[in-house]
């Protein structure tokens, strides 16, 4: 039987607005997250693949703005998932009231360790990111700079206006050093060695990842910064090399939590779902060595060798309740030396 053209066309019509339909019930999850922003459309399409229902809209910046925008938003969240922030960030807005508790399908198969310890966690890791020295070795040789081995080596006078670093409180890679210096040293001590280094830095960055990119590009002979960019950057063909420094170095988690009160917890449990899958623990582990699922994790290329028995035994807890101090402290330190912000 032939459809006369008015029934065609409604018949048309009708398969339009079904399929508009379809199209419209995918759910739109806004997640603020952290992570370095070369990795945010892998991940949007891994977890699109597995969640077809779901619409991933990031929200990405450092760690210090990303905190500071979910504090201003405090009365008001914005965000229905927080994923890949720094875990003593979480830690902190934990504490406020934050977040939705939430045990992830699987989160049992995780390291204990690298969780929120209350049942269920409020916060859950994904994977560390640990400091490293990005080395310029052929801006070294021009200006006859010793390879440094140590943090106490970057506050020799040879070193002066040649480090860069990243700005606390705006950056969670910078946050970590800080913490780590404390905790390693004591405070007074800890204090007394960011200033011996404060007299060689050249500038302060907003970004973790900058000071390795400036070392990359010959910028300035060291950045202060972290293993992934290292290796990233040494991977793409950059002459530096990445440093663990042998004191100890600073890490912390990208973790994951759910804000209370979003009108999407059924998308946003998901989320979480997928982010404790051996799937999402093997995509972590492309560019990070440490992953919060054990037996999981191969080696990096480019990694500095041996240095994950070189992380400190990390206080979450300390840092979270200092970090206030801390920050206010050494931006009367230090904030001079800052980039303008944008």
């Amino acid at each position: 039987m032939k459809l006369s053209k008015l029934a065609q066309a409604l018949w048309c019509a009708a398969a339009v607005a079904g399929f508009t339909t379809v199209v419209q019930a995918k759910t739109e999850l806004l997640v603020y997250t952290a992570v370095e922003a070369d990795e945010l459309a892998g991940f949007k399409q891994a977890i699109e693949a597995d969640y077809p229902d779901l619409d991933i809209k990031w929200v990405r910046d450092s760690t210090g703005i990303i905190t500071a925008k979910l504090l201003a938003e405090k009365a008001n969240p914005q965000a229905d998932v927080v994923w890949g922030l720094a875990a003593t960030s979480l830690k902190f807005l934990a504490d406020q009231g934050y977040f939705q508790p939430y045990a992830p399908k699987g989160v049992e198969q995780l390291d204990p360790k690298y969780m929120d310890s209350a049942k269920p966690p409020v916060w859950v890791g994904q994977r560390a990111w640990i400091a490293s020295l990005c080395f310029n070795t052929v801006e070294a040789e021009k200006l006859k700079l010793p390879k440094p081995t140590t943090w106490q080596d970057l506050t020799k006078p040879e070193f002066k206006g040649h480090v860069v670093m990243p700005n606390p409180n705006s950056s969670g890679t910078g946050f970590l050093d800080v913490s780590a210096w404390l905790q390693m040293w004591g405070e007074e001590k800890g204090w007394k060695f960011m200033d011996g280094l404060h007299q060689n830095i050249a500038q302060y960055t907003h970004s973790g990842s900058k000071p390795c990119k400036m070392a990359a590009a010959g910028e300035i002979p060291v950045g202060i910064s972290f293993a992934y960019r290292g290796a990233q950057e040494k991977t793409k063909g950059a002459p530096i090399d990445v440093i663990a420094p042998s004191e100890g170095v600073g890490w912390d988690l990208e973790a994951f939590a759910i804000t209370k009160g979003t009108k999407n917890l059924g998308a946003a449990k998901q989320l979480a779902d997928w982010s404790v899958t051996r799937k999402a623990n093997e995509l972590y582990n492309q560019g990070y060595a440490v992953v919060a699922m054990p037996g999981v994790a191969k080696p990096v290329p480019n990694f500095p060798a041996g240095i994950a028995n070189l992380m400190i035994k990390n206080n979450f807890e300390w840092a979270a309740q200092h970090r206030e101090a801390i920050l206010a402290e050494w931006a009367k330190r230090y904030d001079s030396k800052s980039e303008p912000k944008k």
